[in-house]
């Protein structure tokens, strides 16, 4: 798996957000900017990512995923 290939992944998911992936190997940091998480706790926002690749971490191909889920607000604070 690469990072191209996660992200093209994540954008049919989250379509409506803006998504960047990057790592090597079976290592991740996914960064899902978007309105869709408007309302949820980082622990909802992580299952709606966990959800679109739960066949590839059981599979191995992604042995550690760190998940950045926020919205255009969070995002725009962020500093």
């Amino acid at each position: 798996m690469t990072p191209a290939e996660l992200q093209t992944r994540l954008e049919q998911q989250f379509s409506d957000c803006e998504v960047k992936a990057e790592g090597d190997g079976s290592h991740f940091l996914v960064e899902i900017i978007g309105n869709r998480f408007l309302g949820l706790s980082t622990l909802k926002r992580q299952q709606l990512v966990y959800a679109c690749v739960n066949d590839l971490i059981a599979s191995g191909e992604i042995h550690a995923l760190t998940i950045k889920a926020k919205t255009l607000a969070e995002q725009q604070n962020k500093g």
